[in-house]
């Protein structure tokens, strides 16, 4: 058996760990592998930062390669250790901290550094760039401390940042050094659109700005401009750009120009060591988007697994801005000129702009899109065909699609897609990957290609062309897409929706229908209470509840009724009432001259035939807290006497219940909840048709959930047993706020758990760890809600909503 060369990758980072990606599928046991990264983190998605500080995803969520990938395919991995020599006579590399790497071949792939402008004060605290976990980390710690924040570049980067920033609550402004934004990707007409559209979210711009330098003792406080104006600031984020790293690579006598020097083969100068990523340079560019530095990795691990394979050519590259509430896109060279002729549609009452670049040859080389970027994926695909559209330019500037360009026929275009091209950018996806999960794997719709090869699981810019390879390569056997939406106004699904809601962090109603394109501005009656509640249960600190998009039940605090009166339920915990409770219900409801007093079926006593002006005044004279029999949220805790005086009682029933009842009152919910505690099996409390229920046996507790007593009566699912009333709150709090956040609105936990599974429902909370943080999250929202009716009392203005009609009676007598 041939004995393993010794490989040292230099560099943890996307474009170098890809490369080993490759090379482990096309010579898995060719290489013993080594890979040093100066930081102690395993492979993460640097794309996705901006994501992280905009709060839509967690810093695990970015892990690309977590540590047991490394175990599991014989990776030594060194972090926190920077390579400072290589010495290309003993073969060997060294770290700072004096160890050393014996090695075979050699891969750099140590990426680029931030730029920092060189200006008096750029030293201070409070001064940073944006390129890396440490950096998102500093961002959301000063964002709960200071409140005036600065970026520096109108770039891509410096968007994503200030945008991330703004969502932190912090009032940010961009400077740039140019006269418009995104000069390198858009041209000047896109560019305006886009800050219209940036400073309608918050962000203020300087343009035209150069800085000069920051001003502070030991923190920043201002940064000025040559021009002797100044902006107030706590931070300030540096994103003018990115150098390639060629320190350790000229220290090591490596041909270095901007980037490292390479060839086709991605070799440097001298033997066994080669360059992939931001660090290397390749016939004069170096790249700093993902998707060329993954055309060089696949290369390069071709050329390390001895296959004969074309070396790199170089790319085309494209931009998709990744900002809520903006669509920006971009490709290849749209600057016009003598030797290019350009067509354009602008249209500023819909935000839509389109440019596409044609060249001498009639090639289409360039397109910008913005507002509308629909056509982005396959003017790109165009592109880098280099196919000559010329007599065609007028369809492709109207969005004719390529299909029908091609004579109807969409398979010819996706057949001749080469099998090494990159489908997915941002995850570096390449079309044969994505066949081959078709064909070996069994993939036959988008989310499951998404879940097996992550194509289309990042911006989302790459899913018309999955549909496409999917509908070529998977032919009868692909699903049909199923496209549910909540409401006429949307295709969205629910999850759809609550993804794009926390990938971009929606904090209105009216933003996110905006973000994600709703047919109908102003939405209708079943969407508007859905976004409402989905907004509010994932940001429950953030998010201030829209009383005009809830139903007419819950904007009131009372049940309506046929006639136009309405219902008041005072909370009884558990059922159990005192004689002075008693007593003044009745009194109140004589005073208000209410129709009918009638025992529910969860125990309480429900007060019919209320005018609505009256509803203040007798929850204020009643001074109980709302039943919330009006709304989604916790209805009941329904409990037969337990113990405490039945001779079968097993468990106080009654005492769990109350607990359970005070600790989820005024819980909001995708549907009304109910539940019931049963002091023994003979279930008195009729705990098995409840969403949950919670039935006494000896020495414990059964939870059962799913049950629903209504028009198709569903018996419950046995969860578990404990043995604790500690333990019956914690899984209790766990189930509701795992259907909390993954039901769908107006769904029960019946129809939830027949949809999702009660397996599934075990497993979710299986761990102890899972089940506290559900409980933790569930905590959370509790401690935020307050009681409706004593809010409305002591609100003057809420008060005038009720009391505005009998105003108007007297003075109409």
């Amino acid at each position: 058996m041939k004995k393993r060369e010794k490989l040292v990758m230099i560099g943890n980072g996307m474009a170098g760990v890809r490369t080993v990606e490759h090379l482990l599928k096309l010579a898995p046991h060719a290489y013993d592998i080594t890979i040093i990264g100066d930081e102690p983190h395993p492979n993460y998605n640097r794309i996705m930062l901006s994501s992280v500080l905009a709060g839509s995803t967690d810093m695990k969520e970015i892990v690309i390669n977590d540590w047991d990938w490394y175990k599991e395919n014989g990776i030594k991995l060194v972090v926190g250790e920077k390579a400072v020599r290589i010495d290309t006579k003993q073969r060997q590399i060294t770290t700072q901290l004096g160890k050393h790497f014996d090695y075979d071949r050699v891969i750099i792939a140590t990426g680029s550094q931030p730029f920092m402008l060189p200006i008096a004060g750029s030293n201070k605290e409070g001064v940073i760039a944006f390129r890396n976990i440490k950096d998102c980390e500093t961002m959301l710690e000063a964002s709960k401390q200071y409140k005036k924040a600065v970026v520096i570049g109108g770039g891509l980067l410096g968007l994503e940042a200030a945008r991330g920033l703004i969502h932190l609550g912090m009032e940010t402004s961009v400077v740039h050094i140019h006269d418009y934004l995104m000069e390198r990707q858009l041209d000047e007409p896109a560019s305006r659109m886009l800050q219209r559209e940036l400073e309608a979210q918050g962000m203020t711009f300087l343009l035209n700005k150069q800085s000069a330098f920051i001003s502070g003792r030991k923190r920043v406080r201002a940064l000025h401009f040559t021009d002797g104006s100044e902006v107030q600031a706590d931070l300030i984020v540096m994103a003018v750009g990115i150098r390639p790293n060629v320190e350790l690579a000229k220290a090591s006598g490596i041909d270095v120009n901007r980037g490292i020097i390479v060839n086709d083969e991605m070799e440097t100068n001298l033997p066994g060591i080669y360059a992939v990523g931001e660090c290397a340079e390749h016939r004069g560019i170096a790249y700093g988007l993902v998707a060329p530095l993954y055309e060089q990795g696949m290369v390069l691990a071709k050329r390390l697994a001895g296959i004969d394979a074309p070396g790199y050519q170089g790319s085309v590259t494209s931009t998709k801005l990744k900002v809520s509430g903006v669509d920006v896109f971009s490709a290849g060279s749209f600057i016009e000129d003598a030797s290019r002729k350009s067509l354009r549609i602008q249209d500023d009452l819909a935000g839509t702009y389109k440019k596409i670049t044609i060249d001498s040859n009639g090639k289409l080389i360039g397109a910008v899109l913005f507002g509308d970027t629909s056509d982005g994926a396959e003017l790109f695909s165009l592109i880098k065909r280099g196919e000559i559209v010329e007599g065609r330019e007028k369809e492709l500037l109207l969005g004719i699609s390529l299909d029908q360009l091609n004579g109807g026929n969409p398979a010819a275009r996706y057949e001749a897609m080469p099998d090494d091209e990159i489908v997915c950018g941002c995850n570096g996806v390449t079309k044969a990957t994505i066949v081959d999960a078709i064909h070996s794997k069994g993939c036959n719709s988008v989310s499951s290609i998404k879940a097996c090869t992550k194509a289309s699981g990042s911006c989302g810019g790459c899913k018309p062309i999955v549909e496409g390879l999917l509908s070529v390569y998977a032919g009868d056997a692909a699903a049909e897409p199923v496209k549910e939406g909540i409401c006429g106004c949307t295709t969205l699904s629910r999850d759809e929706i609550v993804a794009e809601i926390q990938r971009m962090k929606l904090l209105s109603i009216k933003e996110t229908m905006n973000v994600l394109g709703w047919s109908e501005p102003e939405g209708c009656s079943k969407c508007r209470p859905a976004l409402n509640y989905y907004i509010g249960m994932l940001y429950p600190e953030e998010y201030a509840d829209e009383k005009e998009s809830r139903i007419t039940n819950e904007r009131y605090h009372a049940n309506i009724q046929k006639d136009g009166t309405f219902s008041v339920v005072p909370r009884v915990y558990g059922g159990v009432t005192t004689p002075s409770d008693l007593k003044k219900i009745a009194e109140v409801a004589e005073k208000f001259n209410v129709p009918m007093v009638k025992f529910t079926g969860g125990q309480r006593l429900d007060l019919l035939g209320v005018k609505k002006e009256d509803l203040p005044k007798m929850w204020e004279e009643l001074d109980m807290p709302s039943g919330h029999a009006y709304g989604k949220t916790l209805r009941t805790v329904k409990t037969c006497v337990g113990s405490t005086f039945c001779r079968f009682g097993t468990q106080d029933s009654i005492a769990m219940g109350i607990r359970m009842e005070k600790a989820f009152e005024r819980l909001n919910a995708p549907s009304k909840v109910k539940l019931a505690v049963s002091g023994c099996p003979r279930n008195c409390a009729e705990a098995t048709i409840k969403d949950l229920g919670i039935v006494a046996i000896d020495g414990g507790w059964e939870i059962h959930v799913g049950g629903n007593g209504g028009v198709k009566v569903r018996a419950t699912d046995l969860l578990c047993v404990v043995k604790t009333e500690d333990e019956v709150m914690e899984w209790s709090s766990a189930f509701l706020q795992l259907y909390r956040e993954q039901a769908i609105w107006n769904e029960r936990t019946a129809q939830w758990i027949e949809r999702v599974g009660l397996d599934y429902v075990k497993q979710a909370l299986q761990k102890q760890e899972d089940r506290l943080a559900l409980m933790s999250r569930i905590n959370k929202t509790l401690s935020l809600t307050t009681d409706p009716w004593k809010e409305i009392i002591q609100d003057k203005e809420l008060r005038k909503n009720f009391e505005q009609l009998a105003d108007i009676q007297t003075a109409a007598q």
